[in-house]
């Protein structure tokens, strides 16, 4: 049984739950691994607002975690016309259990889509269209996972990836290969730890 949609209010505590707890969590781990890594706050709020105002449809989610994005980029979709729940990727099946949890606590089951696999397999075999894809993973086969995914964006396309200002090594590939995409303006917003939000337009 899928619950009702809960308030705004009841998902704002949850989601400041899951944040505290992340936060706890993740600083009695040793190994890298075995964290959570969820977005802060303020760029989740920004991820959904971008979301929201440029009326995306069909987004990806590249690493899902416990799903805490999953939950912010979820409930945008709920409130678009339109909209098709969220498809999000996950490697770990343990990880991808949590995220159903909390996604059926919040009422957003039907909202989203979880895959397990390794995220460039994974996105191989998906279809698309997407108008919206938001890297959250391993950020060193992230441009891999961009090329294979560019014949599977809506023109109108939005790109964000988050650890742009954090792991700017890491990340520095697929930037690049952002940068030199015909069409796509970007830039690198400084919140959090950085999310790099690139846009491409064709009326």
């Amino acid at each position: 049984m899928i619950p009702p949609p809960i308030s705004d209010p009841e998902l704002e505590a949850l989601l400041q739950r899951l944040e505290e707890e992340g936060i706890a969590h993740d600083a009695a781990q040793s190994e890298h691994r075995r964290k959570r890594l969820n977005l802060e706050t303020p760029t989740a709020r920004l991820l959904q607002l971008l979301i929201l105002a440029t009326r995306r449809r069909r987004v990806l989610e590249i690493g899902t975690s416990n799903g805490f994005s999953a939950l912010w980029i979820a409930a945008a979709l709920r409130r678009l016309p339109g909209a098709k729940p969220l498809v999000t990727i996950e490697r770990d099946p343990k990880r991808a259990a949590e995220a159903r949890e909390n996604l059926f606590q919040a009422g957003l089951a039907a909202w989203t889509d979880i895959r397990i696999g390794e995220a460039t397999g994974v996105v191989s075999g998906l279809e698309g269209p997407f108008d919206a894809v938001f890297f959250d993973a391993d950020r060193v086969s992230a441009p891999e996972q961009l090329s294979l995914l560019l014949p599977k964006l809506e023109a109108d396309a939005l790109l964000l990836a988050d650890n742009a200002l954090s792991h700017p090594v890491e990340i520095a590939s697929y930037i690049e290969a952002v940068g030199q995409l015909p069409g796509f303006l970007s830039m690198t917003i400084p919140i959090g730890k950085g999310l790099h939000v690139a846009h491409r337009f064709q009326a």
